[in-house]
Order: C-alpha cells, then sequence, then structure tokens
C-alpha cells in the first residue's frame, strides 16, 4: 500500500470529523453535515483504493458513526453531545484488526447530499474581512432588505475564493443569518462522484427547490463548496458530467434573468479559482477575494479561540505578528496546540490522579514553541497565485 497517499488521506478524514464535532457543538448543523460527509467520502476512499487495506473495518465503522450522525442532525432528533459518540484520534495501526473487501458502494439520495437549514452564524463570529463582508452586503444584504432600490436588479451569483482556511464556509452562512435565508448547502464532488445518472435531475430539484423557499420564506441562498469540482475545465468529460454542467448553467441563467427578481442567491467557494471553466465565471456576477488573515484579523481570531483558556503574560499581540501568513484555521490549530502542551505536562508529571490538580497557564514560550513548529498551510506561491487571479477576473 502507498503509505504517504493513504496517511494524507486519513489525516484529511480525521481533520474533516474534528471541523464537524466543532460545527455540531455549535449548533451549526447544516454545516457539521457537510464535513461529517467529507470525513466518510476520505474513509470510503481509503476502502475503495486499498480494498484488502488491514484498516479497512475501522474506516467502515467511523464512516458508519458519522453516517448515523447526519441522520440524527437531519431529523433534529434528541442525540449525545458530538464528544460522547464521535472520538476523533488518529487509528491505531498495531491494534486493530484487518478486515477483507471493500465497502460497498451505495448511491447516494438527494436527501443524503442536501442540507438545509437556517445556521446559527452571525458577522460577529467572522473575524476581520471586512472587505469581502462589504462585498456581501452590498450583493445580498442591501437587495434583500430593499428591492425597490434596485431598478437595475443585484447579483445572484457570488464566488468566494482564497485559500483553504481563510473563512468562505463561514461568510456564507453568516450572509444567510443576516437575510434570514434558508440554507442549501452542497459539496460540489459529491454531486460529481455520487448523483451518479440522477446528477441533471438532482440539480433542477435543487433549484426548484430553492426557488420555492425563497418565494416562501423571503430569500435563499445555494451555497456550492469546491465548485471548481462541478464547474472547472474538463478535457475528457463522461456524458454524465456534461448533462450535469449544461443543466446548471441552465439553471444560473433562469436565476440571472433580468426579467426576474427571485430573492435567490447561489454563492460558490473554490480554493483553486483558475480551474474554473471560462464560460461559467461570467455567470458569477460578484466573484469576491478571500485571503489571508491580516494582522487586526488574525489578532481578533486570536481573541475569539483564547476566551476559554487560562493565560498568564501573553501578547496576543505579538502572537498575532509572529503569525503572518497562518489562515485562520491555523490560528484556531496553534490555539489547540499550546493548550494540548499544557495538559501533556500535566498528565506526565503524574498529578492528574489529584482531581484538582489543573495545567499551568499558557505562556509565550508555549505560543513562541508552537508557532516555531507549525508552518503556515498556506505559501507565498499560493498566495501569489490568488492575487494573480484575482487581478484578471476580480468583481467586488
Amino acid at each position: 500500500m502507498a503509505f504517504a497517499a493513504a496517511n494524507e488521506i486519513e489525516a484529511a478524514a480525521i481533520k474533516y470529523a474534528k471541523e464537524a464535532t466543532r460545527l455540531d457543538q455549535q449548533g451549526s448543523k447544516g454545516l457539521a453535515i457537510t464535513y461529517y460527509q467529507k470525513a466518510i467520502d476520505a474513509f470510503l476512499k481509503l476502502v475503495n483504493l486499498y480494498p484488502n487495506y488491514e484498516l479497512n473495518k475501522v474506516y467502515i465503522q467511523r464512516a458508519m458513526m458519522y453516517q448515523e450522525r447526519i441522520k440524527v442532525l437531519q431529523v433534529g432528533a434528541a442525540a449525545e453531545t458530538p464528544e460522547e459518540t464521535l472520538e476523533i484520534k488518529p487509528i491505531n495501526k498495531e491494534v486493530e484488526q484487518k478486515t477483507e473487501g471493500a465497502a460497498p458502494q451505495r448511491k447516494a439520495a438527494y436527501e443524503d447530499l442536501l442540507i438545509v437549514e437556517k445556521p446559527n452564524v452571525r458577522w460577529e463570529d467572522v473575524s476581520g474581512l471586512e472587505e469581502t463582508k462589504k462585498a456581501l452586503k452590498e450583493a445580498i444584504i442591501y437587495p434583500s432588505k430593499r428591492p425597490d432600490l434596485f431598478p437595475l436588479g443585484f447579483p445572484r451569483g457570488i464566488l468566494l475564493y482564497g485559500p483553504p482556511g481563510c473563512g468562505k464556509t463561514l461568510t456564507a452562512a453568516a450572509v444567510a443569518t443576516e437575510i434570514d435565508a434558508a440554507f442549501y448547502s452542497v459539496d460540489a464532488a459529491s454531486i460529481m462522484s455520487k448523483w451518479l445518472g440522477e446528477a441533471e435531475k438532482n440539480v433542477a430539484k435543487l433549484f426548484r427547490s430553492a426557488r420555492e423557499s425563497a418565494l416562501s420564506q423571503g430569500a435563499a441562498i445555494i451555497f456550492i463548496d469546491e465548485i471548481d469540482s462541478l464547474l472547472g475545465v474538463r478535457y475528457n468529460e463522461v456524458g454524465g458530467e456534461v448533462r450535469v454542467r449544461n443543466q446548471f448553467l441552465k439553471e444560473m441563467d433562469g436565476i440571472l434573468d433580468k426579467g426576474k427578481s427571485w430573492p435567490l442567491y447561489v454563492i460558490g467557494a473554490t480554493n483553486k479559482p483558475w480551474a474554473l471553466d471560462w464560460a461559467f465565471i461570467r455567470r458569477f456576477q460578484k466573484r469576491i477575494y478571500v485571503p489571508v488573515p491580516d494582522f487586526e484579523t488574525r489578532l481578533k481570531i486570536y481573541q475569539l479561540y483564547t476566551q476559554k483558556l487560562v493565560m498568564e503574560g501573553v501578547d496576543l499581540n505579538e502572537v498575532a505578528r509572529l503569525s503572518e501568513g497562518y489562515s485562520g484555521s491555523d490560528i484556531r490549530d496553534i490555539c489547540q496546540a499550546v493548550q494540548l502542551r499544557v495538559v501533556s505536562e500535566l498528565f506526565e508529571s503524574g498529578r492528574i490522579s489529584d482531581m484538582k490538580a489543573k495545567p499551568r497557564p499558557i505562556t509565550m514560550d508555549d505560543f513562541r514553541y508552537v508557532i516555531s513548529r507549525r508552518k503556515p498551510s498556506i505559501t507565498q506561491e499560493m498566495i501569489k497565485a490568488y492575487e494573480v487571479w484575482a487581478e484578471n477576473f476580480k468583481a467586488t
């Protein structure tokens, strides 16, 4: 087995599951379901790529566990907290038993791939990104509040692009909350890989349902993550891919029809804007760059994530300065790592049996140590690529 590739996919699955659990705890059901589904996809990808691998049993068990949690969230039934039901940790390769064969492939139903809710994310939950917020206010929030002031119409196709982990999904959810809109969250990769021959029908069903919600509830947002998987440049397309892309194009043209004033918006998010097909770029009238956080934004993110941490002598301004080039998710990982560092010391001291024992306060040295050992997930070359694309295609 190609261990490097397998480990990379496994790490991605665990990362998705951790994010899903965090969102689950915050009450953001729709986004949590999206990330649980990504974790499931990653684990089943491993099973299908390496059908005789010894850890397949574990991968399948985890996928089933997350699928059960998705079902609970979709029906809104009472359940145990995510901490109790969804243990997230690297797989112990020494202990798990070998299993034979791959998991049977299942054709996902429309309901399995679509999450509809009104998210519980507000503007104040999105640190910084003032220019991004301003562009979204002009494109969505202002027209929703006073459509009579926009006789020429308003943008209904919005593309959010930029490095991973910088707040594209969170920002889209916050917009939906601000205008009290129904929020349809779809993973573009799942559309292409799982809807199979039903893809174009389900795309039509998605837009039809969203239009009905927009008219009955006042507004609706279709959020499509990894939209490059759906609308990216293709050189060897099969018939199903062509049909679903054409159906999406038809639906987009329908909501952009100047003779209609649908309170329906399509927000696409991508880490690879240069992979988008040129024919689709113009359908997104607003193309908004979501950049790596600047100093002020990094400071606000640190203030958010350290609210519950016990610290002593920590200068968050200095920590933010040391974190130049780090994404929002990188900063969250740093805060988790410093907390883990002091907790680990407590365990290793042997005092953990004393229930009154507490970790020592976190210090500047802890932050410096962790930052020195964690490089940003975004390189300067990546940032330059986004800036070049923005120069050619930005539309804010």
